[in-house]
């Protein structure tokens, strides 16, 4: 399978090198070309423009940081593809950006994936990234071999547009235990328990979550708020858009989540 690539950052960077190294044929472009550096070592080419990435691939792969981000590649991207091609979006962007995505790509033949990733950069190196794909069964099929290179969890869990859904609800939930985990330990410091001590005995006890080994043993959330920015708010925003448009309710999750925010003072 030949593999484009576009948005070589701290996560798709590995992606990309895995695929290099399990070995398709592979294209890259990027923005500035700084970026391109790290694979002058590599049988990886490079392309002039989206277009020029697209016409030589018969899957170009987004993992580009918004929807901004997707929707100004749009063009560029599908001005190449031949009809067959599959474009895979990996970002972590509303559903309905897949979705126009594909009704442009639909008239000239070519599939659309959503297939946001999560684990990181240090799990995209290893191979272990976890991918959540939504879209045709088959045309997911045919994605897995390039998907697998950095993944060893690859889920087809549903229509055009799921996996972003899914993605994001599991954003939702993560940012939500950011905030029980902190404000949990900060209720020990004033009970008298180190955040330190707590966090040991909770990551041996049914208390224990992701989140709050994300924070360590700093019981707050400022580092997560430097690294993260703005990110978990966009997300969340992104839910409760879905939310409002199908008349749902968030509950309790969105109260938790909505805490970490002004936790880390980027409230919604």
């Amino acid at each position: 399978m030949r593999v484009g690539f576009i948005g070589l950052g701290s996560q798709g960077g590995p992606m990309a090198r895995r695929i290099v190294e399990a070995g398709h044929p592979t294209t890259l472009w990027a923005r500035r070309p700084a970026t391109l550096e790290p694979f002058a070592d590599t049988p990886a080419k490079t392309a002039a423009s989206p277009a020029e990435l697209a016409a030589v691939s018969d899957l170009v792969c987004l993992c580009v940081v918004g929807d901004d981000d997707v929707e100004e590649l749009t063009d560029g991207v599908l001005g190449g593809p031949a009809p067959g091609g599959v474009v895979a979006v990996h970002s972590t962007v509303h559903p309905e950006t897949c979705r126009k995505l594909a009704n442009r790509a639909g008239a000239q033949g070519v599939s659309v994936v959503d297939a946001p990733v999560s684990g990181g950069g240090p799990a995209a190196s290893k191979g272990r990234l976890l991918v959540m794909a939504g879209g045709d069964a088959d045309v997911v099929q045919r994605c897995r071999p390039a998907f697998e290179t950095y993944a060893d969890v690859v889920v087809h869990v549903g229509d055009l547009g799921s996996g972003q859904t899914t993605k994001l609800l599991n954003n939702l939930l993560f940012t939500a235990n950011l905030g029980t985990a902190a404000t949990a330990l900060s209720l020990g410091k004033a009970l008298g328990v180190s955040p330190q001590r707590l966090t040991e005995v909770v990551a041996h006890s049914s208390g224990n979550s992701f989140a709050l080994n994300a924070i360590g043993d700093t019981g707050n959330l400022d580092r997560l708020a430097r690294v993260a920015g703005g990110l978990p708010r966009k997300d969340v925003r992104l839910v409760v858009d879905l939310a409002e448009a199908a008349a749902a309710r968030c509950g309790a999750v969105l109260a938790a989540a909505d805490a970490a925010l002004t936790l880390m003072e980027h409230p919604r």
